[in-house]
């Protein structure tokens, strides 16, 4: 059996479990309203950034509930990952989030193709899905470019939609099943 979020390496990026010492990287990234206008209800107070970051403990890795890594580059902390069950989108959902500083240089893709294959490899999944607001262009576009397909929207309570994404493991021409 492999442990929850096991450490996880692409050409570019290393996703490793979250040690203590990420606190004020995860709230910086968190509390960057260019990264998380599109996540959940957006951008959230500190002290419930700083508490989600304590629950990836108690809550994610203590219980081996769900796979969650911080995503290094050359060491520095530079975006959050997730693949969990989620009855969004009725199977396992991949969510990630990049600083700012790492944007338009590919990572994205690169990060989204690496869960991907964990979801894959590991899990044994048959389809990985996500949820994005439909504002989030740069998102919905990595999504396609690894083959995701847009499958219906969901229509939120403030009048925004989430587009739920599908990419089934033979639709993902990339894909390499580990040997």
């Amino acid at each position: 059996m492999t442990p929850a979020s096991p450490t996880l390496r692409s050409e570019r990026l290393v996703l490793e479990r979250y040690v203590h010492a990420d606190e004020e990287d995860f709230v910086g990234l968190f509390m960057d309203e260019r990264v998380s206008r599109y996540m959940g209800d957006g951008p959230e107070p500190e002290e419930q950034v700083r508490a989600l970051f304590w629950r990836v403990f108690t809550n994610v890795y203590d219980k081996g509930a769900f796979d969650v890594w911080a995503v290094r580059e050359q060491g520095a902390h530079i975006g959050h990952a997730e693949i969990k069950p989620t009855e969004v989108s009725g199977g396992h959902e991949l969510i990630y989030a990049l600083a700012h500083r790492a944007w338009g240089r590919g990572l994205g893709t690169e990060l989204a193709k690496t869960i991907t294959g964990y979801g894959f490899d590991v899990l044994g999944l048959e389809e990985v899905h996500a949820t994005v607001a439909s504002e989030n262009s740069a998102s919905l576009a990595v999504m396609a470019r690894i083959g995701f397909k847009h499958m219906r929207d969901n229509d939120n309570e403030d009048g925004s939609v989430t587009r739920v994404l599908t990419l089934a493991k033979t639709d993902a021409h990339w894909y390499q099943p580990a040997a």
